[in-house]
């Protein structure tokens, strides 16, 4: 069996002689189509009844077509004149068959594939941030394949609300009165301002004006929402007294932004939640929090940075909290508002509520999440976020040493590869400055020039493997970060890794 496009690229030369020799191309053209079988003669074909029974007839029929259509087109080109020359059966349909396949299977790939992540970030935005716990995994397969009460009220058989699923269990580990979800945390802003702020002031500090992931910034959002953004402070301090000047008659809400995604040092100045909620109450005017990442518990239990849990913002003051759900919380993608029950009334009954609301998937995944946070105990263990953030170094120097050889009889003499320590991050703006100590694969260019080409091609070649690696380079080397890949897939990407071709 012939692959049609490697006999294609030694046919040049041949054409070029036929043309010499005063052939008649024409007659020649004619000829050479009129061996190529129909459509009909392929899939009627005993080589065909496999793809009919996998894809189907339609499908199948399509693929065939396109075959036969290049086929036809490289002879019109003058590229399959070797073929009609050397072989006396040019169009096989053996081999119609084959490139049918081949091009049926890459069409039904899925565009959403699993890969390895060896970036050193563990909550990825471009690979989809926090990975599911079983439990959450378990309901969301369920609450696709049955009937499920979303919006059905049991108790009075009557319709419900779907934030009801959630709204208790959110209260008890947040402390807030109320709760309500949307699609993810720029939602939640947006639909707080719009429900509260609109055509009137919110006031930020200078210094709390972010840029969330994909260009999207607070001053945008707020524009959007119909509220007027009432900057105060400078970039690095702002003191209470700015937010006490700017109080009016069409204030909204004083607005504190967590600077997850970056930091500022040196000559600074902000002001704490504990001094702004005093002020805020006095004047009678809400403060919102955007937590951001947003977190239920205090990660510095388990010897990571200390961020503010929720229900600490609470505590402090804050009448609404917005925050994410697929960050530090390691649930699935959400937005998530708790505070006074008056404020949340108002978000609820927005119409952009609709709009913004998630699906029966998010909800079924939320829940079990949620659950876990109250047996803390457990939390490490259970919560797939926590337990790679937490992983000892020793288990991933392990892997790496496990993994080195079949790396380097992948790669060959063009490159070197070592076991080395380096460092991860949390990611998706959450801790920006801060890193886990980590260890996993360093691959370098073993030739004198040329490392940046070098390096491309290994990097694209491991993108291309059926389960792709995706490692990141830095400091004139290939990193690939081994936090993210535990013990039960530690095989698979070696065995992935002998699957490599340069």
């Amino acid at each position: 069996m012939r692959d049609d496009h490697q006999v294609s690229d030694a046919l040049g030369a041949t054409t070029a002689k036929t043309t010499a020799t005063g052939r008649d191309d024409g007659r020649s053209l004619h000829a050479l189509l009129a061996r190529m079988p129909s459509v009909e003669r392929v899939i009627a074909s005993a080589g065909a009844e496999p793809l009919i029974a996998q894809y189907g007839r339609t499908q199948v029929l399509a693929a065939i077509r396109a075959t036969l259509d290049g086929w036809r087109r490289d002879a019109q080109a003058g590229a399959l004149a070797a073929r009609a020359a050397s072989d006396n059966e040019p169009f096989a349909i053996d081999d119609a068959i084959a490139c049918a396949s081949r091009m049926l299977e890459a069409r039904s790939q899925s565009r959403l594939r699993t890969v390895f992540n060896l970036t050193g970030t563990v909550l990825h935005t471009n690979l989809g941030r926090a990975l599911l716990p079983d439990d959450a995994v378990r309901a969301v397969v369920q609450a696709l394949t049955q009937p499920a009460n979303l919006e059905f009220d049991l108790a009075t058989g009557k319709r419900g609300d779907r934030d009801d699923l959630i709204d208790d269990l959110l209260c008890e580990l947040t402390g807030a009165e109320a709760a309500t979800v949307v699609n993810n945390n720029a939602a939640a802003v947006l639909l707080s301002l719009s429900a509260l702020a609109t055509k009137k002031e919110v006031i930020v500090s200078r210094g709390e004006l972010v840029e969330i992931g994909g260009a999207f910034r607070i001053p945008d959002i707020m524009s959007r929402a119909g509220a007027r953004l009432r900057e105060v402070g400078t970039t690095n301090r702002t003191h209470l007294r700015d937010y006490e000047q700017a109080i009016n008659p069409r204030t909204a809400l004083l607005m504190k932004v967590h600077c997850s995604n970056y930091a500022i040092q040196g000559f600074t100045k902000t002001v704490e939640l504990d001094e702004l909620a005093p002020l805020a109450k006095q004047h009678g005017v809400p403060v919102a929090v955007d937590l951001g990442s947003g977190t239920l518990t205090d990660l510095a239990q388990w010897g990571l940075p200390a961020e503010p849990t929720v229900r600490e913002t609470v505590e402090r003051g804050a009448d609404l909290v917005t925050f994410s759900g697929d960050k530090l919380l390691g649930g699935p993608q959400a937005g998530l508002i708790v505070g006074r029950r008056d404020l949340i009334t108002k978000v609820r009954k927005h119409p952009l509520k609709r709009a913004l609301r998630v699906g029966k998937l998010t909800l079924a995944a939320l829940e079990p999440v949620l659950r876990l946070y109250r047996a803390p105990e457990f939390l490490r263990e259970r919560l797939p976020t926590l337990r790679l953030l937490t992983r000892p170094v020793a288990d991933m120097q392990t892997a790496a040493a496990r993994a080195l050889p079949a790396l380097q009889r992948a790669l060959g003499d063009a490159y070197i590869a070592s076991a080395e320590p380096m460092f991860s991050q949390i990611g998706s703006g959450a801790l920006p400055v801060d890193v886990l100590p980590s260890f996993g694969l360093v691959v370098r260019h073993a030739g004198k020039g040329g490392s940046g080409r070098a390096l491309t091609k290994l990097e694209r070649a491991l993108r291309a493997l059926p389960r792709p690696v995706i490692g990141r380079i830095a400091d004139d080397a290939l990193r690939l970060d081994l936090r993210c890949v535990e013990a039960a897939d530690e095989a698979a990407f070696i065995g992935e890794l002998t699957e490599l071709r340069l």
